[in-house]
């Protein structure tokens, strides 16, 4: 089953689930961590681009990806969309200093995650970011997601070359029974490692 079955067909529910919450309500521990200049954002599966609408209303360059349009809510200046996916991301180029993978990572079987951490490492900039959430709880169904740790994912980051700089936990933002989430950042070092955290 591919990471975005259901996704589609569940578009307009999706939509009101993902705009009811906050980007500052479901990613404050990692507020002070994010860029406070303007930097380039790529955002892995954007989703309504709620994420997206935050960061390019506070400066940033969004590249927003998703490969399931029927999703997309956010158009503004500052959001860039493109359809694509991980882990080939084969319409995406250039460096980020920040990247987010948000409800994401689970949706690759091991495989997919390691070839997805080599292709996001090499967009990393020097001193770039990559957040990623992880889902834990019953899978929905019709969806495919697979087990997950933040544990497994720092390491695997580490393999290309990337360090492990905060990870927490925090409660489902939509109440979900049995649903929690881990929150990772990890940085790429580098010469250009100052984006005004």
């Amino acid at each position: 089953m591919h990471g975005t079955s259901g996704y589609r067909e569940a578009a307009v529910e999706l939509i009101a689930q993902y705009e009811e919450v906050g980007f500052e309500q479901l990613h404050g521990e990692l507020l002070h961590l994010l860029p406070e200049r303007p930097v380039r954002v790529l955002e892995l599966g954007a989703g309504t681009g709620r994420d997206a609408a935050w960061l390019a209303a506070r400066g940033h360059l969004v590249t927003a990806v998703e490969p399931v349009v029927e999703l997309r809510v956010h158009e503004r200046p500052g959001i860039t969309w493109v359809v694509d996916e991980l882990p080939g991301l084969a319409s995406v180029a250039g460096e980020f200093e920040l990247v987010t993978a948000v409800a994401v990572w689970m949706h690759l079987d091991p495989a997919e995650r390691r070839a997805a951490m080599r292709r996001v490492a090499g967009l990393l900039a020097p001193g770039g970011l990559l957040l990623l959430t992880l889902r834990h709880g019953p899978v929905p169904a019709g969806r495919s997601m697979h087990p997950v740790s933040a544990a497994e994912t720092a390491l695997l980051g580490r393999e290309f070359g990337l360090v492990e700089v905060h990870r927490s936990e925090r409660a489902d933002g939509h109440g979900r029974a049995g649903v929690h989430w881990e929150q990772l950042a990890l940085d790429r070092p580098g010469q250009e490692a100052d984006p005004g955290r």
